[in-house]
């Protein structure tokens, strides 16, 4: 129950933090709605709120900069995990809350080493001559999943999604791939170990089949890399905030203890 006035303090106010703030104020200084604060003190992104006599919500300091710290880290790891690492800081030690960003920046990290490796392979693979195709240079799916060092029910699933589509034996049926459709699995397999989805990469295809090839290679990556950036911005204005919440839980440990 809020208003928009300043509610009078009870005895269950007990300094947390302070300034107070009402559930307004915290809403609109991290950029969220007045049910969005509740919800978050419910999944525990945020500690239990210090009540008045009459039982309205007063938040501190340590409230905002929870929220703060999950709105940056939402957008750096997505939701689920930022919930899961500002809801450590409240229930766990702090070094289980450092160990969950390591592993967020060492997620970040590897894909951009594998961002780093798909660029290279596909300047090289995207310049491999095609001509002079012979019928005895075509792979079958065990011959190419083997070389890519996939299942080959992977190379099915490309199929299904038009992503590497092969020529079919017209005698057994059996799928075949041309140095062409060989080169085009190495460029999808490449760029989803640097995490493209199947449904970008579906649209991408048919222009890297194209003689424009390169220049659209580039672009996605490049695109790849610029939303790898933002993520690890993200992360590091999350940390900011996490360290801000660890400093005050320290500070005021028989606050909680009250709650």
């Amino acid at each position: 129950m809020e208003t928009s006035g300043l509610e009078p303090l009870g005895a269950r106010v007990s300094g947390l933090n302070s300034p107070h703030l009402r559930t307004a104020d915290v809403a609109r200084r991290a950029g969220y709605s007045v049910q969005q604060v509740r919800n978050l003190e419910r999944d525990g992104v945020l500690p239990p709120a210090a009540r008045t006599a009459a039982a309205y919500r007063m938040y501190g300091e340590i409230h905002l900069q929870s929220a703060l710290a999950y709105r940056a880290l939402a957008a750096g790891v997505g939701p689920v995990e930022a919930k899961r690492i500002v809801r450590a800081v409240h229930r766990s030690p702090a070094s289980r809350v450092l160990a969950l960003l390591d592993a967020a920046h060492a997620r970040l990290d590897t894909e951009r080493a594998e961002l780093r490796q798909a660029e290279e392979a596909a300047r090289a693979i995207s310049s491999e001559p095609i001509e002079d195709v012979r019928a005895f240079d075509s792979m079958s799916v065990s011959e190419l999943a083997t070389a890519l060092g996939v299942r080959p029910s992977t190379l099915r699933h490309w199929d299904a999604e038009d992503l590497v589509v092969p020529d079919r034996d017209p005698a057994r049926g059996t799928r075949r791939y041309t140095p062409a459709q060989v080169r085009d699995a190495r460029i999808v397999h490449q760029l989803r170990k640097a995490g493209y989805r199947i449904a970008p990469l579906r649209a991408l295809m048919p222009e890297l089949r194209r003689a424009r090839r390169s220049d659209d290679v580039a672009a996605a990556l490049a695109a790849r890399d610029a939303g790898i950036a933002a993520r690890s911005r993200a992360l590091l204005d999350g940390a900011a905030a996490l360290s801000a919440v660890l400093s005050l839980a320290a500070s005021a440990p028989a606050a909680f203890e009250e709650q």
